[in-house]
Formats: structure tokens, C-alpha cells, sequence
């Protein structure tokens, strides 16, 4: 038979074979090396700056693989996988980084010595299915029925999650923030329902949860000074109308003889405006919301009624609104009645920071509240949100997770402990898979250690007496520089958190593990050459073969 010949564009980079699983797996290690030192409770923080000169400063996994510039199309798997694991269970998204980079880091040596990758990819997916398995066996399941032990299992968990923020220090207080948030939502928990608005100024302890709804002060017109800005028992009209005189249309024609046609037109659109306001007014609502501008003439024509006013309110604010203050949102005034209108106990205007901010409290169908963050610098503010959100998160899935298991790397011994065991019952290559594989889930300990500080190799031998001798729980206790019993020191996470963490990692490594040739086309000298404007590189992976 006649030799295969593959037509490639001139100039095209081709790289297969065993150095380009080998630089693959290089490229990882260093996207590991870049989040490695964030991990837990005494991780540092990365300050990143992006090419318009903006600084975030953030140890959270996601957030940073998102702003990393990353060029290597395999270790974009990495980031992919922190994304995955942000928006499944909102933490972790550091773990599970680790994870792959060192699953990757402990099958290169049999790489080298040319151990085929498929039954690399065989052993990891069978040692990933069983430690699966083995953390549903040994999760601890929680009670939901009593309410008291529920919340005391979320504020443990969200203790957890924000011990290795920026905010440990105020964890407690911000627990029960998060918990509080969390139970005030209906029993689908949607995310949008809780409102975070970030107030420059004060001390992250001046932070306050809204039962409700609050938002900052919209766009004003004239007359504003002049509205009440406290209300008790109030229904609230909330609208998608203009309040404002309109201009005519760029295309619309009116034709008149006189004068006095021309002021019937302009008395025309004047009582088409007050008709408008009559029927708000007479509708008996003193807080008049509306996601179009309200105009000058509206404006102080509510507050010459004791009425108040905003205009121009975001779409999202405006829903939590209705959501927690009942009503509908009008597109029209002539129909507006009290099934129609909201109502809450308590509205005020009030000053936080610099910033002025309507409250809406004491809701009657509060499924939504506002976290109003204080602090000082931006970008402190911005990690506290970005915290907040990690526990947020983690409370969510514990309250649909009826199972926890206890952190501080405690769960990854007890794997590695459980896989080690179980590598020395087969025969083969896949003892020693399964060995390596063991090896790597001590990484997350191990780095617990090298972040605080610690003589890693002491407590990981610690550990692994411990585990030996049946203590499940046992993991790095970053106080005391020992380890403990953390399921008593109640450092809880939900089990989701670690199988989402594993599954995403160990598919990670097997992706990369498969790929044995990159084939990248040169950049194109005329942009319309072969493609859209900025199509012109483009990138395979995959296992090329001969057509």
C-alpha cells in the first residue's frame, strides 16, 4: 500500500510523541506553581495586574486562572476545570488545580520509562471511581429535620470555606451573614436573589445583610430634596414607564393652520403626563419605582404629594423588589390596583459611606435580601465579595447535600490511605498507577503544611500513622502546628465539594494524558486570509493521526 501523505500550511508547527506529553505536562506544572502557594488557611494572596493596568489582589483559584494570560492550549485545561469547579460548587476551585497538576506530576516518571498512556488513563479512571465511592461510604449524613442542628451544620461549613479567605479573621460574623442569606431564600436558592452591593468606607464589620432590599440612590431631577425619605406600611408601584415629556418622533408630521392647534398639541402631551401621575397617586402608593427615567415635572409633582420616587432602577434590583415586596411590574398606569402594588413595614433613605441607599425592610415576602459590604480599599472590598461568594456557595450545596466530610486535608489521606491498601490486592502496571495516584492526594496536605509553615514531612508521617490506625478524620491542625480530629474541630465541608474536586481533576490529567500531537497553524499575514478577522492561528489538539 502507497505511504499516507498529510498536506499541512507551510510554516505549520507540528510537535507528537513522548517530549510532547512531556511538555504538555510541564506546561501544567507551571500553572500549578502559580496557584500552589494560596492554598488554605495561611495561603497568600496573588496581585494581578491586567493590560489595562487594573490590580486584583485575590487567593481564590477561579478568579486568578481566569486573569492568568495562559498561551499553552493544554494547560488551558486547568483553567477550565477552576472554572467548572467555581460554578458547580463555588469552592475548591484551588484543590482541585493542585490535584490534576499533581496526578500529572506523579505519572510523568512512567512516561519517561514508556508506560503507554491509555493504561495510565485505564488506572486513574478506575482509582477515581473507587475513591468516589469511598467518600460516599465514609460522609457523615446531617439531619435536616431540626432546624437548630441545620444552621449549625451551615455556619460550620461556611466557617470552613471563609477560613482561607481574606476575611478569616471576621469569619464568624460573616458565617452567620452568609447562613442568614442563604435561609431567606426560596427553596430553589437561586444565586440572583441575593443582592451584594460594595460601600468604600468604614470596617468590614460595619457590613450589613438587608432583609429585603436596598440599592444604591438612582439619577435625581429637580424636586428630589423635597420627597419624604421614610416611610412606615407603604405600598410601592413598580413600573416600566417613562414619566416624562417625550419628544415627537424624528419622522413624525403634524400639520396646523393656527397657533391654537399648535398649544392643543402641547396641552395634549401635558395631560397625557398628569393623567399618568393621577392614576399613581390615586392608587394609594407612596414609593413610586420605575426602570425608565422619571422626569422634572414627575419628580416634583410626587413630592408636592408626599410621595417618593426613583427612576432609572437596574432591572436586577428592581425584580428583587417584587420578589420580596410582592406586586407585578407595570407597563401601563391604567390598571394599577393593590393586587398590582407592593408593599413593605419599612422604607428609607439612608447615608452609607458616601453613597445614599434605599432600604426596604420588613417585606412580607422576603425570598431575597442585600449584603451591603463596607471596607476600605477597592480591591479589598472586591476580595470579600469574591469570599462571600465561595460561601455562599458552599452553604447552597450543603443545604441540597444532606452529607459532610471533614477538610484540612483529612479526606485526602484517608483516600490515599484507602487507594494505597487497595493498589497492593491487583496485580500489574496498575499497582503502581493506583500507588502514584494515592501519592498525589497527599499533595493538599502537604501544601496546607508548606503554606503555614510547617515541617510538612513530620505531620504527613503523622497522618499517615493516624490513618493507619483507623482515624478517618484526622488532618493538618494549622493552630497548634499537629493534627487533629477535624471532624470534632468542625472544619466541614460538603462531600459534593471533594468528589466535584477529584472527578474534575482526574479528567483533567486523563485529557491531557491522551493528547500526543499539537498541530498550530502560523499566523495568518492577511487577517482575511482562511478565516474571520483574528482567525488566523488556530490551535488542534487531539491524537493526530495519518488520513
Amino acid at each position: 500500500m502507497q505511504a499516507p501523505i498529510i498536506l499541512l500550511k507551510e510554516g505549520t508547527d507540528t510537535s507528537q510523541g513522548r517530549p510532547q506529553l512531556i511538555g504538555n505536562i510541564n506546561a501544567c506544572q507551571a500553572i500549578v506553581d502559580a496557584v500552589r502557594t494560596t492554598l488554605g488557611p495561611r495561603g497568600m494572596d496573588k496581585l494581578i495586574v491586567d493590560g489595562q493596568g487594573k490590580a486584583t489582589i485575590s487567593n481564590d483559584g477561579a478568579t486568578i486562572m481566569n486573569l492568568l494570560d495562559v498561551v499553552h492550549p493544554a494547560a488551558k485545561t486547568l483553567v477550565d476545570i477552576a472554572k467548572s469547579q467555581d460554578s458547580e460548587v463555588g469552592d475548591g476551585t484551588t484543590s482541585v488545580v493542585l490535584l490534576a497538576g499533581d496526578f500529572l506530576k506523579q505519572c510523568k516518571p512512567f512516561i519517561d520509562e514508556g508506560v503507554h498512556p491509555q493504561v495510565i488513563v485505564k488506572a486513574f479512571r478506575k482509582a477515581t471511581h473507587l475513591i468516589v465511592n469511598r467518600i460516599k461510604e465514609i460522609a457523615v449524613p446531617v439531619k435536616k429535620d431540626d432546624p437548630n442542628e441545620l444552621r449549625e451544620l451551615l455556619l460550620k461549613c461556611a466557617s470552613t470555606a471563609l477560613s482561607s479567605k481574606l476575611v478569616a479573621r471576621q469569619k464568624n460574623f460573616f458565617s452567620k451573614m452568609v447562613v442568614d442569606a442563604v435561609m431567606a431564600l426560596d427553596v430553589l436558592l437561586p444565586l440572583n436573589m441575593i443582592g451584594m452591593k460594595k460601600v468604600q468606607g468604614g470596617g468590614l464589620e460595619d457590613s450589613q445583610l438587608i432583609s429585603g432590599v436596598a440599592f444604591k440612590k438612582t439619577f435625581s431631577y429637580a424636586g428630589f430634596e423635597m420627597q419624604p425619605k421614610a416611610y412606615k406600611n407603604l405600598k410601592i408601584a413598580l413600573l416600566n414607564i417613562e414619566l416624562e415629556l417625550k419628544a415627537e418622533k424624528d419622522n413624525a408630521e403634524i400639520r396646523l393652520d393656527n397657533v391654537s392647534e399648535y398649544q392643543a398639541v402641547v396641552d395634549a402631551e401635558w395631560k397625557i403626563l398628569y393623567d399618568k401621575l393621577d392614576k399613581i397617586h390615586q392608587s394609594g402608593a407612596k414609593v413610586v419605582l420605575s426602570k425608565l427615567p422619571i422626569g422634572d415635572v414627575a419628580t416634583q409633582y410626587f413630592a408636592d404629594r408626599d410621595m417618593f420616587c426613583a427612576g432609572r432602577v437596574d432591572d436586577q434590583d428592581l425584580k428583587r423588589t417584587m420578589h420580596a415586596c410582592g406586586g407585578s411590574i407595570q407597563t401601563t398606569v391604567s390598571n394599577i390596583n393593590d393586587e398590582v402594588l407592593g408593599m413593605c413595614e419599612e422604607f428609607e433613605e439612608i447615608q452609607i459611606g458616601g453613597e445614599r441607599y434605599n432600604l426596604f425592610r420588613g417585606c412580607p415576602k422576603a425570598k431575597t435580601c442585600t449584603i451591603i459590604l463596607r471596607g476600605g480599599a477597592e480591591q479589598f472590598i472586591e476580595e470579600t465579595e469574591r469570599s462571600l461568594h465561595d460561601a455562599i456557595m458552599i452553604v447552597r450545596r450543603a443545604i441540597k447535600n444532606d452529607s459532610i466530610v471533614a477538610g484540612g486535608g483529612a479526606i485526602e489521606m484517608e483516600l490515599s490511605k484507602y487507594l494505597r491498601d487497595h493498589s497492593r490486592t491487583i496485580p500489574g502496571k496498575e499497582q503502581l498507577l493506583m500507588g502514584a495516584m494515592a501519592k498525589a492526594l497527599e499533595i493538599i496536605p502537604h501544601q496546607l503544611c508548606d503554606n503555614a509553615g510547617f515541617d510538612a514531612t513530620n505531620i504527613l508521617n503523622k497522618l499517615r500513622q493516624k490513618h493507619a490506625l483507623g482515624g478517618t478524620w484526622y488532618g493538618v491542625d494549622i493552630n497548634s502546628e499537629d493534627i487533629a480530629d477535624n471532624l470534632v474541630a468542625c472544619v466541614w465541608e460538603p462531600s459534593v465539594v471533594k468528589i466535584n474536586a477529584l472527578t474534575a481533576a482526574s479528567e483533567a490529567a486523563c485529557l491531557i494524558l491522551s493528547v500526543d500531537e499539537t498541530i498550530q497553524n502560523p499566523r495568518s499575514n492577511n487577517p482575511t486570509e482562511g478565516g474571520a478577522p483574528g482567525m488566523g492561528r488556530g490551535r488542534g489538539r487531539g491524537r493526530g493521526r495519518p488520513m
